[in-house]
């Protein structure tokens, strides 16, 4: 049997459901229900004539279907997330090596050329000076 949680977390999908499935019953027939899963399908019983066992069966249909869905929701979030930790393990390495080797370039030009770096550092720091300069301006 469909519990009275279940039913409340999804509410709106399950009042949307059962107005669809029984076009006699009103918002208000619905309002009866206060969080008791044996009120609501007294309620559907009463207006519709419909039987206890074939409004729990519904219910449990609805509330049924949307854990399926969040299963397979669950499932591809997941496999998402295992390819994605794949790549990252499998190209880790790659990239350290790639950033070591670089850091080891430009550390090695920065001792065998320090005044030519200062210039180089000077300069691009006065263009971006002035781009900002003029940036601010406008």
């Amino acid at each position: 049997m469909v519990t009275r949680e279940e039913v409340k977390g999804r509410w709106n999908e399950v009042k949307g459901r059962l107005l669809d499935r029984w076009g006699q019953l009103t918002d208000a027939d619905l309002q009866q229900f206060r969080g008791s899963t044996n009120e609501l399908i007294g309620a559907v019983q009463q207006k519709t004539g419909a039987t206890r066992k074939e409004v729990e069966r519904f219910l449990g249909q609805v509330i049924g279907e949307g854990s399926e869905m969040s299963g397979r929701v669950g499932d591809a979030a997941q496999r998402y997330a295992d390819e994605a930790t794949q790549f990252a393990k499998e190209n880790y390495d790659k990239y350290a090596d790639v950033t070591r080797q670089f850091s080891r370039d430009v550390t090695g030009k920065l001792k065998r050329h320090p005044g030519e770096a200062v210039a180089i550092a000077f300069g691009v720091g006065l263009v971006a000076g002035a781009l900002f300069f003029m940036q601010r301006r406008r």
